[in-house]
């Protein structure tokens, strides 16, 4: 019974030595050592479309699933009331340059010489005031005209002499032209108005909806005829090259990962085909939180968050698709951190 019980746990290392090391053979074929192997998902970025401004959608110029380029025109709103406002502020700037260049002329000639001729008429009243007062007095002194008709005249010689200074200071206006605040005014009107046209046509640019990227139009959220604003999305497109895999990396493997190194990115749908990347970020922190105490089984269990980019030109690579990315050893950078020669 003793050597029955001794034969049955000698079998039973063998066999655990053997899986042991058929374990390790078959990860050794299915992990090289000048290769790190590691499985995720594709990411696509995504944008919102929306209109810059409130409005009533008139057209959608695409459809789901149609691929669009950076600054291609995809929807517009009714521009009746925008197309509006552009030609009142039109107007009002070309009003006030017409103000502005009326002060920078000054007075024409004819306004001085009709300022002048003023002057001249209300010289001729003045003296013939004079005249008739001078009159009046001496009759009155004699009394042969009552007092009233002397005060009269007095005060008709009081109003000529006023008109005549009155008539003076027009005549130095009319040649010193207009106050330099008059001017400085003006121009601040014509900014001002010129702002408001720019902002104007600012607005009417906004009733037309651009593409931002190279992309496919993922969802039409809204149809011709809603009334949408800036909070309201009209597209989703989906920003589809490059795209990246979101993959996780045991922590063995992290050493041996850089930011930049080349990648080859297979999917099961392309048997064959291996898209070629490189590493765009890895995280710096696990997965999952360690306890507080470790043992060497659980420091193997954990992961990091690693972004593999890849270009997709033909858009065989779609969000969600399983992928297996291998990252060849010794690792060589191929690309900057900050950019990609996928385009867009």
């Amino acid at each position: 019974m003793e050597t029955r019980k001794r034969r049955m746990i000698a079998l039973a290392a063998v066999l655990a030595v053997v899986a042991a090391g058929t374990y390790l053979y078959l990860r050794r074929a299915e992990h090289p050592a000048d290769a790190i192997t590691i499985y995720g998902s594709i990411d696509i970025r995504q944008v919102q479309l929306a209109f810059n401004d409130s409005g009533r959608i008139a057209v959608i110029a695409v459809q789901e699933g149609d691929r669009v380029h950076r600054g291609q025109l995809v929807a517009t709103l009714d521009s009746g009331r925008f197309e509006d406002a552009v030609a009142r502020a039109r107007s009002q700037l070309a009003a006030a340059r017409q103000v502005l260049a009326r002060l920078l002329a000054g007075s024409r000639p004819e306004e001085i010489i009709e300022a002048r001729a003023n002057v001249a008429a209300a010289r001729a009243s003045w003296r013939n005031a004079r005249t008739t007062y001078r009159r009046s007095a001496a009759l009155a002194q004699e009394h042969y005209l009552p007092q009233q008709a002397r005060d009269n005249a007095q005060e008709a010689l009081a109003v000529a002499y006023s008109r005549l200074l009155a008539a003076r200071q027009a005549l130095k206006l009319a040649v010193k032209g207009p106050r330099r605040q008059d001017i400085d005014g003006a121009r601040d009107q014509v900014a001002a108005d010129a702002a408001a046209l720019s902002l104007t046509r600012k607005e009417l640019a906004d009733t037309r909806l651009y593409a931002t990227a190279d992309g496919v139009i993922d969802n039409r959220i809204q149809e011709p005829g809603d009334m949408t604003s800036p909070q309201l999305p009209v597209l989703t497109e989906a920003l589809d090259n490059p795209v990246w895999a979101r993959a996780y990396v045991p922590e063995p493997d992290l050493g041996r990962l850089r930011q930049g190194m080349r990648a080859e990115i297979s999917s099961d749908s392309f048997p064959g085909t291996r898209f070629e990347g490189w590493v765009g970020f890895v995280s710096p922190v696990a997965e999952f939180t360690p306890k507080a105490v470790q043992t060497a089984q659980l420091r193997t269990e954990l992961v990091y968050r690693v972004r593999v980019y890849a270009c997709n030109p033909k858009g065989r690579l779609r969000l969600g698709m399983p992928v297996t990315v291998t990252l060849p050893l010794p690792a060589r950078r191929v690309h900057g951190l900050s950019s990609h020669p996928c385009g867009g």
